[in-house]
């Protein structure tokens, strides 16, 4: 079999041999070769960007294409490591070598930059991160943090934003892989909060700030410790349990109602914002029920006739975010009943909802066979967080 020509085969060359000083004696290159590489680098950054939209414009699968950019994206990836690595090794006043790397450096980056805008959707956003790449963007952020500084700082989580975005381009090493995917977070971060009017930020519920990194799922603990305090000092204004349960209940309904962007996470390494928020907010509703419960109503026009009340067991999931639980365990023969009406019928008059006090069981059976999405994404994280909890037992 014949083997294509490797297109990348003279910077590969250039980069991993010519101007790696553990390979070769770069202070031999003369001025004239390094100005004769200089004007050759140009016409192959740019034989090199019709090459491969010629090869892309040839391939018929998808996949085929993907993998082709993949190729060249690892490649140039190592190139400018490389390179950034004989500009470490290259002795200073070694001139003409060291304005060449500079040179090499800003094609490299060109092509690189060529791949992503053109190409982006078969680019991994989990790629590990170019160190030129990372240079770059450190030096946009730096610029829209200190913009960000002059809006206001005695809000404390704007203050936590700054600092967490400053030890982001400063900090020499981080808990996680530098990756796209992280740089992305944080551009896509700083852009929303420059969107922000900070004269009208506060809302009724939760602010512009809040939305945004709810929206972004910002699950940092100290955010997280500051949202549920400023909760918690809203709810405790009130001084009776019921108009505690209703404002809590209102947050919650309200919290439930905002817009989260899919796959993404300020920290890859710890749990999702929804799952410790919601969490909070279950542990909150079930403690301040069991105070309504211990409040004792004076008789009113009694007629002599007491009822017992059914007691009932409150669950913070909705009828249908129960109703999917329930036919799953139903399904695995978990629990075993004539039919899954007859689980329904048996369990739902005993069960209350923060929104319901009487579940129909008729409706919790017509809510098993049609979930919403955003109901089976809460049965599942739930589910997750009671796994997470008896792993801890």
């Amino acid at each position: 079999m014949e083997y294509e020509k490797y297109p990348l085969e003279w910077l590969d060359l250039l980069v991993m041999v010519t101007l790696n000083p553990t390979k070769t004696d770069v202070k031999a290159l003369t001025q004239e070769q390094a100005e004769r590489i200089e004007s050759r680098l140009s016409d192959e950054i740019l034989h090199l960007q019709s090459l491969i939209k010629s090869q892309v414009f040839f391939i018929n699968k998808e996949d085929e294409i993907g993998l082709l950019i993949k190729q060249y994206h690892a490649s140039l990836i190592a190139l400018l490591d490389q390179t950034i690595r004989n500009q470490e090794l290259t002795e200073p006043d070694a001139e003409p070598i060291q304005n060449l790397n500079k040179i090499l450096l800003t094609s490299l980056d060109e092509l690189f930059s060529f791949l992503e805008i053109r190409f982006s959707k078969y680019i991994s956003l989990d790629e590990r991160l170019p160190v030129t790449y990372f240079d770059v963007t450190k030096r946009e952020l730096k610029i829209k943090i200190e913009r960000l500084q002059k809006c206001t700082l005695d809000n404390p989580v704007v203050k936590l934003l700054v600092n967490k975005m400053t030890n982001f381009i400063t900090s020499p090493s981080h808990p996680y892989d530098l990756t796209f995917r992280v740089v992305l977070y944080f551009r896509e971060l700083i852009n929303g909060l420059e969107k922000i009017d900070w004269l009208h930020n506060d809302n009724e519920e939760f602010s512009q700030l809040e939305h945004l990194l709810i929206y972004l799922n910002f699950n940092s603990k100290k955010f997280m410790n500051l949202l549920t305090d400023r909760l918690a000092t809203e709810v405790n204004r009130y001084e009776q349990p019921v108009q505690k349960m209703d404002k809590l209940l209102y947050f919650y309904k309200a919290y439930n109602q905002l817009h989260r962007k899919p796959d993404m996470k300020l920290n890859p390494k710890y749990r999702d914002l929804d799952t410790v928020i919601g969490n909070w907010f279950s542990q909150e509703i079930v403690y301040l029920e069991k105070k309504l419960r211990l409040v004792v109503l004076p008789l009113q026009g009694s007629n002599g006739i007491e009822q017992t009340p059914k007691q009932k067991i409150l669950c913070v999931l909705s009828t249908d975010q129960m109703a999917l639980i329930l036919r799953a365990t139903d399904d695995l023969r978990i629990i075993q009943a004539k039919s899954l009406n007859e689980v329904f019928r048996t369990i739902a008059p005993y069960l209350s909802t923060p929104y319901k006090e009487d579940i129909s069981h008729g409706a919790m059976r017509s809510k098993a066979y049609s979930p919403e999405e955003r109901d089976r994404q809460i049965a599942i994280e739930t589910l997750e967080r009671i796994i997470e909890k008896i792993k801890e037992y």
